[in-house]
Formats: C-alpha cells, structure tokens, sequence
C-alpha cells in the first residue's frame, strides 16, 4: 500500500512539473516567434549586422589619431545584507581593459590585458549600519514633500528598511562612474573607449528628477557646509554643478527652459562682464517674452549671489569662480576615503543626524 501510494504521488509530481513544463516552453516558444517577426519587419533594418571595415579604419584614424585604441569595459556588483542589528551594504565596480586594432582590410582585432586576472582593476566599499540609522543614510524613507518628516508610504519597521535601502545599489553606481572617471583621466592607460551598461543621459534626467528639490538639499544633503579649498560647499555649488554639462560644439547647456539660468551664468563666466543686450545676441534671443525671460534669470541670479552687478554687465560672484573645481575635487575626496582609504572611521555620524562619507 505503501509502494502505491508514493508512486501515485510521484506521478502526480512528475505529471505537474511536466506540464507547468511543457507551459513555460510554449509560452517561450511564442515569445521568441514574435521577437523573430519584429526582428525581421523593423530591427533588421536598423540594426547594423555588416560594416565596411576601409570605413572603420579611416574613422577610428579621424577620431582616434590611430588606428590601435585602448578601451575599458565597466560593470558593477552590489550586495546587502542583515547581521544582527546591522545592515551590511557592500558595492564595486570591475574593469576589463584591452586594445582594438582597426585594419584596413579585415575585421577590427580585439586583444584583452594578458594580465587581467592577476592584475584586475577594481574599486569597492563596505559600509555596515545600524538598521534604525539607515533612514538616515537613505532619504527615501523621507516625505519629498515635507524634508524631515518620515513618509507613511515606507514604515519603518525593520524589514521594510530590509528590503527597500538602496544604499548598496548607490555605492556600486557611485564606483562605477569613479572608476570610469579614474581611468579617462589616467594619461597611462589612455582609454578611448568606455563601454558600460548604462545610459549615462537617461541617468542624468533621473538625477535631475530627483534632485529637483532644493529645500531637501538644505535638510538632509551632509555635502552642505563641508570644505573644500577652505570654502564650505553651499545650494549654490551644488545647483551649479547639477547643470554642469558644457559643449561648445553640441551647444550645451541650452539657452531655453530650466537649463537657461545656467547657460547664462557659464556664459559669463567664460566670456566676462557682459550687458542683458550682449548675453541675448550671444544666445540669439530675440523675442520679447524670451528677452524678458533672460532678464527675469539674471535678476534671480544676481539676488542668489551667483552674479554681481555693475552698472549694465554682469559679471560672476568671485565666490563661485572655482565651483566646478572644487565639486571636482569634493568627489575626489569622496571616491579617495571610500574605495582607497583604509580607516576606521570611514563613515561619521554627525550631530545633525546625518550621514557623511568622511
């Protein structure tokens, strides 16, 4: 009786996971025939499968200078987890680095760092908290509308803060763009080619969302008032550097929208003392609502402090003259104390209840 009655249930077992089985492949089947059909009527036409390899060569010449390039491709790891009362929020970022050689017949040649594994460039943190601090490390847990007051929609119980601190995934963001960053900036190892799998515009918009809030940086940001060059960082530094996106050639920031306040303030920064006439024939303003837009930015800058007047021209508060050296050099001291410096004392709890990488 025994027998037969575990052979039924194995039966029944085997039959369950054989048709939940058969489900999935079908159902996978289906998916893959539409992918097929898209491909096929719209991607194939946009997606690039053959390429003139003469062509690629005499590109990577024009915008090399060469036809051998260095390149780093950059990706990420995280990871957090409860111990006792702490909360242990691990993040890195890995690189793998070699050259691509353009040919002029021929497919482009690509050759990894023969010493990759031995010699792997890497960056990475671990940050332990106590699990009633993480609130305030992680400003989600707080009402956008109200800085300071706790959101109702995020108790804070101990598993809530558990499973939605975003700690872990902020450390391995942060040393993902480090990295890049040490790695373009470093002459040694002249890197032309940087692949990530981001989307550093898309990241971007996103940071500008959610940093949209200035009463929050005032609130809850640990970057106000900490020193750099001997000046305490302030809302102004940071609004300056948020836009701080400069193109010549692509004409970035634009002079239009949220982005125009900073287009004329880096205007004169660059060019000097200018008058209101001069700064909208620079930008090619000439309609009168968008000139007394202008006018109405550079009166809000001027009451803000980021620039000076001086009978008709404006020109940059000396205050701000270094901004974007020193938030330069802020990240910098960041990035040094949390991926390289080995101290105890990494992470300082201020008297404000807030949180510096210190």
């Amino acid at each position: 009786m025994l027998v037969s009655f575990l052979s039924r249930k194995l039966e029944r077992t085997s039959n369950l996971l054989k048709f939940g089985a058969s489900s999935q492949v079908s159902e996978y089947e289906d998916r893959f025939r539409s992918l097929k059909n898209l491909y096929d009527r719209l991607l194939s036409d946009l997606v690039v499968s053959f390429f003139s390899v003469e062509k690629a060569y005499e590109t990577a010449e024009k915008f090399f200078g060469s036809n051998i390039v260095s390149f780093a491709g950059i990706d990420g790891t995280m990871y957090s987890k409860p111990l006792f009362d702490l909360m242990i929020f691990f993040g890195g970022a890995y690189a793998a680095t070699g050259t691509i050689e353009f040919k002029r017949e021929g497919n482009p040649l690509v050759k990894y760092d023969s010493k990759f594994l031995e010699e792997g460039i890497g960056i990475s943190s671990v940050v332990p908290l106590y699990i009633n601090e993480v609130p305030d490390v992680d400003q989600t847990f707080f009402d956008m509308e109200e800085p300071g007051e706790i959101s109702l929609h995020k108790p804070l119980i101990d598993q809530t803060i558990i499973n939605n601190a975003s700690i872990a995934n902020w450390i391995m963001t942060f040393a993902e763009y480090y990295l890049a960053y040490k790695l373009i900036t470093d002459p040694k190892k002249n890197i032309k080619i940087l692949l990530m799998d981001r989307t550093i515009s898309g990241e971007r918009t996103s940071l500008l969302y959610d940093t949209s809030k200035r009463e929050i940086w005032e609130a809850k940001s640990s970057l106000i008032g900490f020193k750099v060059d001997g000046l305490p960082i302030d809302v102004n530094d940071l609004a300056y550097g948020r836009h701080c996106v400069r193109n010549h050639v692509l004409g970035l920031p634009p002079p239009r929208a949220d982005y125009l306040r900073y287009a004329i303030i880096y205007l004169i920064e660059e060019k000097g003392p200018l008058t209101i006439s001069e700064i909208c024939e620079i930008f090619n303003v000439k309609d009168e609502k968008r000139v007394k837009r202008v006018e109405r930015y550079i009166k809000r800058s001027v009451e803000e402090g980021y620039l000076v007047e001086k009978g008709s021209r404006y020109s940059i508060n000396p205050r701000y003259a270094n901004t974007w050296d020193r938030l330069k050099k802020l990240v910098t001291i960041i990035g040094e104390r949390l991926f390289y410096k080995e101290r105890e004392d990494s992470i300082k709890k201020e008297k404000r209840q807030k949180v510096s990488i210190l």
